[in-house]
């Protein structure tokens, strides 16, 4: 008699839900305050000069909720009455699966720049200029995570060794968008640059591989700090569009570095965490000429345990 196995029904949607982002425990759950600092800046270089777009009102207020699995914090852009403001979105969030899969993801929108250079012409502030950015890294751990950033930043870090240290390897992938209503180079930029700086779009697609160190360290006074490194390296699809006519450059190659390094103080019923991210991320143009973009955030945020 041939044996009958039992099928298991697929999990439902909300099953999914669940199991991904609610935690049944009310013990990890937090709500906390925060102040912070997010900025997309780019570059446009060569071995002689370098152009930099710097987006204005970069601090920000807001409030989140912290648990196990994930961390919602919604900020509040801080505008201070200036007349010539940076429109934004940026959002960013994080993420740990079964002890062994960490993800993070960001979306970036802006629309304001101002322009700086190294050759000595005064600053500018372009409000045609816009830039895209949304992309997602996943890193597989090759040990479970006993300590992980994530639960850092929900004040829920708990270890039992004083020096903490895995790696893991995985994916990220990243889209990049920039535009101006003319050339995103001021009027006299071909000066120092030549015709394969003056653009006017640039859209960049790329997927790649990431390897990451995550490393904790358990310090007196209920303190910790921590530090992970992630390098990787990505075919990137590039299409770039000039003031006349377009091309895509020869390297297809992208670059880039994810640093974090996060302070922490946690007690029975309450956390503080001061904590700074950034990625940087760099390609070749063609002509000489890079195209460099980094991506950073500082936090301090205090947050209070709703249960205990």
């Amino acid at each position: 008699m041939r044996a009958q196995t039992e099928k298991k029904a697929p999990l439902s949607f909300f099953e999914i839900v669940d199991s991904l982002f609610i935690d049944h425990d009310l013990r990890n759950y937090s709500a906390r305050v925060f102040s912070n600092y997010k900025v997309k800046r780019f570059r446009l270089v060569n071995d002689h000069f370098k152009m930099q777009y710097v987006p204005k009102n970069r601090y920000g207020l807001g409030v989140g909720i912290a648990n196990s699995k994930i961390l919602i914090d919604v900020a509040f852009n801080i505008k201070s009455g200036q007349q010539e403001v940076t429109k934004r979105f940026d959002a960013q969030g994080s993420l740990v699966l079964k002890n062994q899969h960490y993800f993070n993801g960001y979306l970036q929108l802006y629309k304001g720049f101002n322009t700086k250079n190294n050759y000595g012409d005064p600053s500018l502030f372009r409000r045609d200029i816009k830039s895209k950015t949304i992309g997602f890294n996943y890193l597989y751990t090759f040990s479970e995570i006993e300590f992980s950033y994530s639960l850092l930043k929900a004040g829920l870090s708990k270890t039992n060794k004083n020096v903490y240290i895995t790696g893991g390897i995985g994916t990220f992938a990243v889209f990049d968008y920039f535009s101006a209503d003319g050339s995103v180079l001021p009027e006299n930029g071909l000066l120092y640059f030549n015709e394969k700086a003056n653009i006017k779009r640039y859209n960049g697609r790329a997927v790649g591989l990431l390897t990451g160190l995550l490393s904790a360290f358990i310090l007196p006074k209920n303190l910790i700090a921590t530090c992970n490194i992630m390098p990787g390296i990505a075919v990137i699809n590039e299409n770039v569009i000039l003031q006349e006519g377009n091309y895509r450059p020869s390297k297809p190659m992208l670059y880039k570095l994810d640093v974090s390094l996060a302070l922490s103080y946690n007690v029975e019923r309450y956390y503080i965490n001061l904590m700074y991210d950034t990625g940087i991320y760099s390609t070749q143009l063609g002509g000489d000429n890079k195209y460099l973009f980094n991506l950073s955030m500082a936090k301090l945020a205090f947050g209070y345990k709703l249960k205990i």
